[in-house]
Formats: C-alpha cells, structure tokens, sequence
C-alpha cells in the first residue's frame, strides 16, 4: 500500500501545494472552456485570459487554508485541501482582476492586467467601438465568472456536510467583506481621505477589510473549520489571523511604494499614481508641513506621476516619520501573531510552519 504524501512539511510550507493546485485550477478551466467553447468559439479568449491570470503567484491563501487545516489535525494529504484552496485562488483572481480596473492597472505580475488584454484584443481586430470599454466590459464579465466559479469548486471537495457548511459560511462573509473594503477605499481616495485626525484608523479599516482578513484570518478559519476545530482554536485562529493580514497588508503598502518592480510586478509608485489612501499616507499627513501636505495633494494620485514626483513623495513618506511607523506597527503586529500562535493548542508541525510564514509574509524586500 502507497502511503500518501503530504501536501506540504513545515520545513517547506508550501511544499506541493503550488503544483497541485495549479493543476486542479487547469483541470476546472478546461471544463470552463469546453462549456463555453461550445457556446461559441468566441467565449475561449475569456477562459484563456483566466488561465494566464492564474498562472503563477505565491498561493498565499491556499497555503494558510492547509496549514489552519493540518494545525488542527487534519491529514496531511487530504486532496480537498486542493480543491478548496484552488476556490481560494479563483476568488482571488477575481477580486484582483476587478481591483486593476477600478485603479486602472496597465499590469499584474508583470503582465498586462485583464481589461488592458481586452482592449489590445479589441484594437488588434479591428473591431467597432471604444477598446477600452470593450476591455472593461470583459474585465467585470470575468471577473463575475471567477467569482462565480469559486464557489462553485469550494462546494465540491470531498468534505462532510457538517464541517463544509461552516467553512462555506465563512467563506462567504469573506467575499462579501473584500466587497465592502474595496468600496471603503474607493471612498477614501474620491472624500480625499477626510481630516488627517481620522484617516490612520480608516485606512486600517480598508486593511482589515480589503485586504488583511481574507488573506490570512479566513483562510485559517476556513481550514480548521472543516478540519473540525474547537472554537477556542478558531479564536486563536482568528487573533493570529487578524494581525499578521494587517502586518502582510502593511508590508505590501511599503512595497507599492518603495518597492523594486522587478519583484513586485508593477510599476514604481503605481499606488502613488493610483491616489491609495495607505496607512503610510495618513501617518505622512499627521505630521506634515503645510508645503508637505501642499504636495501630498498636488501629486498623489496624478496618473502621469513621473519618477521625480515618486521621489518627491518618499521623501515626504521618509521626513514625516511615516515609512518608520508603519515599520513599527509591522514588527508589533509580528509580535501579536507570534503571541496568538504561542498560545494555540496546535499540532507541532503547524506550529512550525506558521511560525515560517510569519516570516515569508512580512520579510523586507525593499
């Protein structure tokens, strides 16, 4: 008897995760396409672009799925951990496809973002109309299929009825929580962020909300939930969850800015250009002159940002003491999962690996 292999070790998180659900996202996609494909042959380029979008990445949220799952004793080779985390990458993509054309993203990973595929697709055959209202139209259309789609692979792993319901229903409120953030900061950037006074404990809303939670907390809950996890170790799951989503959101917002593209996959000071109302901004803004906030305003969110003005906001971002703040917040945020995770009942091996984690999630890159 084949003894099965498990899906990853806690000297290697990610272990075959990565492998094994990019195979099952390829599998689900050829079934997308051949439905599709017999609608029209013209539907294809849609599943395609899917397909290119869900090519690669860190598979971060499948990785702390599997880890809430095997921490609270869940086999190591259970092949649902697969499934669901490939429902965890379809949702995903769809919410990052949506938030490229909501900041007009020419890129994603180096590539270009969906609407801008669309668009070059529409401009090369010549057809009618506006490309970039084509490109858009196919962007939201897609990006509502792989919504669709991720519930509809999370309803089909191989797990009991009485633990999948639980995990579903927090599934669900995560989708409609990235939702509600995404539309959080939509309104920050058009109020122009309010008085300073309050904008660092929105933009930590729009964190929690947009980003933070349905990055690590959900994922770990949704794990232990179907692995049958008692609710104090959800709890845990939760507080462990909860800081080290804001700490990997923080990092990430340093990233936007300082940044090397060659490892981020998008422009320098794209989320400069794009007017995002980040943490570092707020904390820039507390402390700023009145020539400084004069030009926070002026440039932040111009789409022709040129280098000098991305340098001209560091510095700002750099004098103000923002930069070493939200540096700060990250390592007490670090702390505060370190001490969630300390005081979970987990299985050894979880408690390695996420204690990994921690560190791949907030590491300096910049």
């Amino acid at each position: 008897m084949v003894t099965p292999v498990p899906l990853a070790g806690p000297d290697d998180p990610v272990g075959l995760l990565r492998p094994r659900i990019q195979h099952a996202l390829d599998a689900f996609l050829g079934e997308q396409r051949e439905l599709l494909g017999a609608a029209s042959p013209h539907t294809v380029p849609l599943v395609d672009a899917a397909a290119a979008f869900l090519s690669g990445g860190k598979r971060l949220r499948p990785t702390f799925c599997y880890w809430g799952w095997r921490a609270a004793g869940g086999d190591p080779a259970d092949e649902a951990m697969v499934t669901i985390g490939a429902a965890l990458e379809l949702f995903q993509a769809s919410a990052l496809v949506h938030d490229d054309l909501i900041d007009a993203s020419d890129t994603r990973r180096g590539l270009p973002s969906v609407h801008r595929r669309f668009a070059t697709l529409h401009r090369d055959s010549g057809w009618q109309g506006a490309a970039d209202a084509f490109g858009a139209a196919a962007a939201i259309l897609l990006g509502d299929m792989l919504l669709a789609w991720s519930a509809e692979l999370f309803d089909r792993a191989a797990v009991e009825a009485h633990r999948l319901r639980p995990a579903r229903a927090v599934f669900d409120r995560m989708r409609t929580e990235v939702g509600g953030g995404q539309y959080l900061d939509m309104l920050e950037q058009v109020s122009g962020g309010g008085a300073p006074s309050g904008q660092a404990d929105r933009a930590r809303t729009v964190i929690r909300y947009k980003s933070a939670r349905y990055s690590v907390e959900h994922p770990l809950v949704i794990g232990g939930a179907l692995a049958g996890a008692p609710e104090p170790l959800l709890a845990s799951y939760r507080r462990f969850g909860a800081a080290l989503g804001e700490a990997f959101q923080l990092r990430d917002d340093v990233l936007g800015v300082f940044g090397d593209p060659a490892r981020t996959g998008k422009p320098t000071g794209d989320d400069l250009r794009e007017g995002k109302r980040t943490l570092l901004i707020a904390y820039a803004l507390e402390r700023a002159t009145a020539s400084q906030a004069a030009l926070v305003g002026s440039l932040l969110g111009d789409p022709a940002l040129d280098l000098d003005g991305v340098t001209a906001l560091r510095e700002v971002l750099i004098d103000t003491a923002a930069l070493d703040r939200v540096e700060a917040l990250v390592t007490e945020l670090v702390g505060d999962a370190h001490a969630a995770l300390d005081a979970a009942d987990v299985t050894d091996d979880g408690r390695k690996a996420l204690t990994q984690l921690i560190e791949l999630t907030t590491e300096r890159t910049h």
